[in-house]
């Protein structure tokens, strides 16, 4: 399914997207904020970027986690994104500290960061559309035969990469335990979207009918001084 995004949307349209909505997608550019610091990091989420490697890593992850906390702000009706503490379960599954009841997932694909905020279970991921050796590839992925077929494109070969992402994420499992086994695709729902003519999309829940609303998000004033 392609899909053409509207106009970007503001931190104060949210509460009312929220309403309508049981999953929402935010799209957020990462070169629309050239600087970033750590003053919207907590104890532990500064542990967890300290041990980044690179400028890349540390600004996508401090991007990601700033403006998270600007979106549930507006969810949740906290005062301050200093209220808002994330933190990664054992299994590394992104969660927000003393609620439970909001599900979070966190994709990156070059200079774009995807934010899912659902009130049920959710795995996403987003990749570039771009030419790709994937013949190698597949003999290491367990897809049936009929769907293997079907694969005569890079962009076939990205939607089933990002079902497995999303389902990795979903079930909250090592993508390695995914990756060379076939799916079972019969209790969960799932869609893969083309995003702009530019990025593939693939979105995980339980297998009820949840409505799924995706955005890019205005560029917002984090005060990063």
């Amino acid at each position: 399914m392609n899909i053409t995004l509207p106009s970007p949307v503001s931190l104060e349209s949210i509460p009312h997207l929220w309403q309508q909505s049981d999953v929402l997608i935010f799209l957020i550019d990462l070169d629309n904020y050239a600087m970033f610091n750590t003053s919207y990091l907590n104890r532990i989420e500064l542990e967890s970027f300290e041990k980044l490697q690179t400028n890349y890593f540390k600004k996508r992850y401090i991007i990601s986690r700033t403006i998270l906390k600007h979106i549930l702000c507006n969810i949740t009706n906290e005062r301050s994104t200093f209220g808002i503490s994330t933190y990664k379960d054992r299994y590394g599954k992104v969660c927000i500290l003393n609620h439970k009841e909001l599900y979070i997932c966190i994709s990156y694909t070059e200079n774009l960061a995807a934010l899912a905020i659902s009130k049920v279970e959710v795995g996403i991921d987003i990749e570039i559309l771009r030419k790709m050796v994937f013949k190698s590839n597949l003999k290491n992925m367990s897809i049936k035969p009929s769907l293997r077929d079907e694969i005569e494109t890079g962009t076939d070969f990205l939607k089933v990469w990002t079902l497995k992402e999303a389902y990795s994420k979903f079930s909250n499992k090592n993508m390695h335990l995914i990756f060379n086994k076939e799916l079972d695709l019969s209790c969960i729902s799932h869609s893969t979207y083309v995003l702009d003519k530019k990025y593939i999309f693939s979105i995980v829940t339980h297998s009820d009918s949840h409505i799924i609303d995706i955005n890019r998000l205005q560029k917002i004033d984090c005060n990063w001084d």
